[in-house]
C-alpha cells in the first residue's frame, strides 16, 4: 500500500511539473531592417540621387548605409534575461544582411523590454572580430580602436550649390585632445518595448535616417561633413540624434 502511495505521488508531482511547461516552447526569432526617410521608404535602388531633403534644409543623396546592430535581449519581469549569439552588420548599399536570425533561441512568454545594442557595448568592441576586420569596419588605434557603429555617405548640395561629399560616421566618442585620451559611450541601447511571444517571430526595424539630422541637434553639413570620427562633440551629437532613430514597426508570428 505505501509503495502504490509513493508512486502516486511521484506521478502528481512529475504531472504538476510537465503542465508547468506545456506551453513554454524555445523558439527563434528574427529582426528585419527596414529604412525610411520620413514616410518615404528607402533601398539602395534609391541611392545615388539627390531627392531627400534634410532638416537645415540640405538637399542629399544616400550613397552608402552599413551598420552595426548587436546584443539583442529578451527581458522578463524577474529580471531573467535571453540574450542572442551574434551580431548583423546590416549593409543597405548591397543589400546584405537586411536580415537577423540568431542560433539562440528564446523561450515563448511575456517580455516587459526587447532591447538590442546600435553599435557594441565597450566589451564587445574590446574583442577582434575578423569577419569586421574584413569587411574594414575597425576604427584606427589613435581613435581609440574598436569599430564603426556606421557609415552613411553621400552628397549634397553646399552653400555654394555645389555637390559636396558628406561621410556621417559613428564610432565611440574619443576626446584627443587630453592625454590619456578620454572616451564617451556613444553605443545606444534601443529598447522596443513589451512584447509576448507565441511562436516563431519576426520583428520588422524600422531606422527613420532623416532623424540622423534632425533632432535634438539640425546637422548643418556645410560645417559639419567630414572628419566627424575624430570629432568629439560631433560624436555626441550622433549620439543624441540616434535616440528616436529607430523604432519596431510590426512583429509577425
Amino acid at each position: 500500500m505505501k509503495k502504490i502511495i509513493y508512486i502516486l505521488i511521484v506521478t502528481l508531482l512529475f504531472s504538476c511539473h510537465t503542465d508547468n511547461d506545456d506551453n513554454v516552447f524555445q523558439v527563434n526569432t528574427t529582426f528585419n531592417f527596414i529604412h525610411y526617410w520620413d514616410d518615404t521608404k528607402v533601398t539602395n535602388t534609391d541611392f545615388n540621387t539627390i531627392q531627400y531633403t534634410n532638416a537645415n534644409g540640405e538637399e542629399m543623396s544616400i550613397e552608402k548605409l552599413r551598420y552595426l546592430i548587436s546584443k539583442i535581449t529578451f527581458q522578463k519581469s524577474t529580471g531573467e534575461t535571453f540574450v542572442l549569439d551574434g551580431y548583423n552588420l546590416v549593409d543597405v548599399t548591397n543589400g546584405t544582411n537586411l536580415s537577423f536570425t540568431s542560433t539562440t533561441t528564446v523561450p515563448t512568454g511575456d517580455y516587459t523590454n526587447v532591447v538590442f545594442t546600435f553599435g557594441f557595448n565597450n566589451d564587445d568592441n574590446a574583442a577582434n572580430y575578423q569577419d569586421l576586420n574584413s569587411a574594414s569596419w575597425s576604427v584606427p588605434a589613435i581613435l581609440g580602436g574598436g569599430y564603426h557603429f556606421m557609415q552613411l555617405e553621400g552628397k549634397f548640395i553646399d552653400n555654394t550649390t555645389t555637390e559636396t561629399g558628406y561621410a556621417y560616421h559613428a564610432i565611440r566618442a574619443v576626446d584627443n585632445s587630453k592625454t590619456p585620451q578620454e572616451f564617451q559611450d556613444t553605443f545606444i541601447e534601443v529598447d522596443l518595448g513589451e512584447v509576448s511571444i507565441t511562436k516563431e517571430a519576426t520583428f520588422e526595424i524600422k531606422m527613420n535616417i532623416a532623424e540622423w539630422f534632425k533632432s535634438p541637434n539640425i546637422w548643418d553639413l556645410n560645417v559639419l561633413n567630414n572628419m566627424l570620427m575624430p570629432n568629439f562633440n560631433a560624436q555626441v551629437m550622433i549620439f543624441e540624434n540616434g535616440q528616436n532613430v529607430f523604432s519596431l514597426e510590426s512583429i509577425t508570428q
